[in-house]
């Protein structure tokens, strides 16, 4: 599997976590280190500053309302199908920039939305139910994993790069 593919599956996980974390990582680096990226694709609103602002308030707001009690379950389908879109358009977009297939890249990304929805839900059930640790304590880990992980898989020097 080549590296773009496998940081395409890791952006998904990212989606799989926070629903809105990985298109506003991607969004705000199309927006602010590529503007003119995605030129000719059906993606290029990404680009966008306006979009890349309304994507982080909407993860901002994610990440408060995950730690509301009565917030709903990841897995529920409404919510589960949402993380498999935002995989879905995050590893498009992600691997249309690196110059690989789009198709492959929302497949890829939308699998690995699969993979960070179960696992997580299943880890944090484990931790909070089992081991006892507070649901908000774990919620903030959860946050920050996938903030470093789109940190990591956004660096300048870091795989997205600008198209020749």
């Amino acid at each position: 599997m080549n590296r773009t593919y496998l940081e395409t599956l890791q952006i998904g996980i990212v989606a799989g976590m926070r629903s809105m974390m990985a298109p506003a990582f991607i969004s705000h680096k199309l927006a602010h280190d590529q503007p003119g990226g995605l030129a000719n694709s059906k993606l290029h609103f990404l680009t966008s500053p306006t979009t890349a602002t309304i994507l982080k308030l909407l993860a901002g707001g994610e990440l408060v309302g995950d730690k509301v009690p009565n917030a709903p379950d990841r897995t529920m389908p409404p919510q589960f199908i949402g993380r498999v879109l935002s995989g879905a358009l995050s590893g498009a977009a992600f691997s249309e920039i690196e110059g690989e297939s789009v198709a492959c890249g929302a497949l890829i990304g939308g699998l690995g939305a699969v993979i960070g929805t179960v696992a997580f839900f299943h880890i944090r059930h484990w931790l909070t139910h089992e081991q006892g640790l507070p649901d908000p304590l774990v919620a903030l880990a959860e946050d920050a994993i996938a903030i470093g992980t789109s940190w990591q898989l956004m660096k300048p020097d870091h795989s997205v790069h600008q198209e020749a």
